[in-house]
């Protein structure tokens, strides 16, 4: 599993760096790094995520409210004492 994470970990400093050896000279020649059709996308991207959080905000509000008014903690059982470990 170490092994995994490692290579994931250098798999991602070789995209870092990659990017960083591409994308930094050009911002510097003053090229822009998307193309015409690449801002559209990210324009309609924030578009459209802008206009969903709009329509679920309030839904995740409301869903948030139930929840928390319907989840209450436990009582302590007779003899327990708040907040210690039963074992203990």
């Amino acid at each position: 599993m170490v092994a995994l994470i490692i290579g994931m970990l250098v798999c991602l400093g070789l995209a870092v760096a990659i990017v960083a050896v591409v994308a930094i000279p050009a911002r510097r020649e003053g090229r822009e790094l998307l193309t015409p059709q690449g801002e559209d996308l990210v324009a309609l991207v924030k578009e459209r995520t802008e206009a969903t959080l709009e329509k679920t905000g309030e839904a995740l509000t409301s869903a948030k409210d139930r929840v928390s008014d319907s989840v209450t903690p436990a009582p302590p059982a007779a003899g327990e004492e708040v907040g210690r470990h039963r074992a203990s």
